[in-house]
């Protein structure tokens, strides 16, 4: 199957799924009004589990020049399915392959952006990448001023918590602590929430040391699986 045939049909499977009532909810949802994190974002209004679909069809064959076009695309749901077929690609790949797919990603990462587009990636490629590698780079981003940058070096750090470490969730939340905006007090609770069902101590460690200084958001999520009392006496700021 040739480029043109192949970047065609995805376009029409995505075309056949797209609904106008969907896509209005979505410019709502992603925030896309003028001044919004998502300012601008185009949607066809394709669901999830249709993208991860046609995506599963269709990695396979496509190559990485041409998944670069689709997530290149204004397209929010272009992007998001390019995204699955990198995901999938890079399950199935060698080490030199899981390479150049990262180095795809870490070169077009001004298009994800997206909390969905950096939670359905970040921890599949770039957490899986690095798990046995220098983590440099999820520092770095960490530091910047983007906000999406900032959001897939924690979210990255899943992987590591699904394999028992800890350590870089626990100083990129540190990194983060003040941060203004509510999108990343979100993924740093939700991080150390992970890490507190696997070693609650180390999350208690974490949280009694800094919890007085942590956004209400951050410290909700990362506090929603305790038992309540303790809830309790952390929202209050209170902890006995």
């Amino acid at each position: 199957m040739n480029k043109i045939n192949l970047s065609q049909r995805i376009i029409d499977e995505l075309n056949e799924q797209a609904c106008k009532e969907k896509a209005q909810h979505h410019l709502r949802f992603f925030k896309t009004a003028p001044g919004e994190y998502g300012e601008g974002d185009k949607f066809m209004g394709v669901n999830v589990p249709a993208q991860r679909k046609i995506a599963k069809k269709q990695y396979r064959e496509i190559k990485l020049n041409e998944l670069e076009e689709f997530l290149r695309s204004e397209i929010h749901e272009y992007r998001s399915t390019a995204l699955f077929m990198l995901c999938y690609k890079f399950e199935k790949a060698d080490e030199s392959e899981r390479t150049s797919i990262v180095n795809l990603y870490l070169d077009n990462i001004a298009f994800v952006n997206n909390w969905d587009l950096v939670d359905a990636s970040a921890p599949t490629l770039l957490g899986a990448y690095l798990v046995d590698k220098k983590r440099d780079l999820l520092y770095d981003l960490a530091h910047s001023d983007d906000l999406w940058k900032q959001r897939i070096a924690i979210i990255a750090t899943l992987h590591f918590i699904r394999h028992g470490e800890f350590d870089d969730t626990l100083k990129i939340s540190k990194i983060l602590l003040h941060h203004h905006h509510d999108l990343i007090h979100k993924a740093v609770g939700w991080m150390l929430r992970e890490v507190g069902k696997r070693d609650k101590e180390a999350a208690l460690a974490f949280l009694l040391k800094h919890y007085a200084e942590m956004p209400r958001t951050m410290l909700r999520y990362a506090i929603e699986k305790f038992d309540e009392d303790l809830r309790r006496q952390f929202l209050k700021r209170q902890i006995k």
